[in-house]
């Protein structure tokens, strides 16, 4: 089964072949993220009027890169939401309407789902492209700019939320604290930059919740702490210790992250593998601590670094998978929303 995937919740636009919801056969991202480095984040008008000129072209190319037309297309997905709106809406009026010319269903899917489903991707042409065999139960822990979330997951369509932020998202957290160092945005990987060669205990960040019998996350307190930090630091070494600064924070978010983890497993010891998806799972020094709880579970990351992004593939291997589990309901009518509640990640 061939799927065109589409998805543009937020700054990229993006447009995907996957066959049988594993094998990406191509998959396009046009990103305006370089145009909001200057404003530290995005600009919701300006991404949705880039999406308006991006999203043809990116599904042109998508289906020329994966060598079918239009009539191989066995069915079309596209991001419901949560999101920016008007970047949802771009996506989602395109969908329906290739849907109504070419005669194809069309399926919403919910965007921590396409996340969820992130792990699964490989690619035809890569001999180095592990096969997915899903080990369930697994937990996936699922890191972005916009959401910090733990599930306990007993299918591809089936699960359970065991922990979610309670303010900031993990992603959300790199961001505001590289523009407090004066770095440049998207927080995470400039942060990751500047401390590689820092001291990551040499300024002791709080461990947010430690006192609560609790699986949700906390980013707010990290970065008021980061703020009097620096606020009582000599103006004139903010410069020179810049590299344990960034060290440091980058090390205080993963191992909130990690605790998490670490705690989720003693609940559920029957967990077979750990999956970790979004944007803040290609961070280096997330993946190096998370081997040290794991124990003899595999531990599985997006193929590519693409994949830990928002991009289409992750949303053509969902429904994909809502297909094969949940039929025939799944094809029915949908809405484009901004935010949708955790319950309905699975619908």
């Amino acid at each position: 089964m061939n799927v065109l995937g589409i998805e543009t919740s937020c700054d990229e636009t993006s447009a995907a072949v996957v066959t049988n919801g594993t094998n990406v056969r191509s998959c396009i991202i046009a990103s305006s993220r370089d145009a909001f480095s200057l404003s530290g984040g995005v600009i919701p008008e300006h991404a949705a009027r880039e999406q308006i000129r991006s999203i043809q072209p990116v599904i042109d190319q998508a289906l020329t890169q994966a060598g079918i037309t239009p009539e191989d297309i066995d069915l079309i997905a596209v991001t419901r939401g949560p999101g920016l709106l008007g970047s949802l809406l771009v996506g989602s009026v395109t969908a329906r309407a290739l849907a109504a010319f070419w005669k194809k269903p069309l399926i919403g899917v919910h965007h921590t789902l396409g996340h969820l489903s992130s792990t699964w991707l490989t690619e035809m042409n890569n001999p180095q492209s592990p096969i997915p065999h899903p080990q369930f139960p697994m937990l996936t822990l699922s890191a972005s700019g916009g959401h910090t979330e733990l599930w306990l997951r007993t299918s591809h369509v089936h699960g359970k939320l065991l922990g979610q932020t309670r303010d900031d998202a993990a992603g959300e957290a790199f961001d505001k604290g590289a523009s407090m160092l004066s770095l440049p945005y998207p927080g995470g990987p400039s942060i990751s930059q500047a401390g590689e060669f820092g001291n990551p205990l040499a300024f002791p960040f709080p461990h947010p919740l430690s006192g609560e019998d609790t699986l949700d996350f906390s980013y707010s307190g990290l970065k008021t702490a980061l703020k009097y930090t620096l606020r009582d630091l000599p103006p004139a070494q903010h410069a020179e210790r810049v590299a344990d600064l960034a060290a440091s924070f980058e090390h205080a978010i993963c191992a909130h992250l990690i605790d998490r983890v670490s705690r989720a497993l003693r609940h559920h010891g029957d967990v077979r593998e750990v999956h970790v998806v979004g944007g803040v799972s290609a961070n280096r020094r997330l993946r190096t601590m998370l081997s040290d709880v794991c124990g003899d579970r595999p531990v599985r990351f997006p193929i590519q670094l693409l994949y830990c992004t928002d991009n289409a593939a992750m949303i053509a291997a969902a429904a994909t998978f809502l297909m094969q589990e949940r039929p025939p309901e799944v094809a029915l009518p949908f809405i484009t929303a901004a935010s949708f509640p955790y319950e309905d990640v699975f619908q």
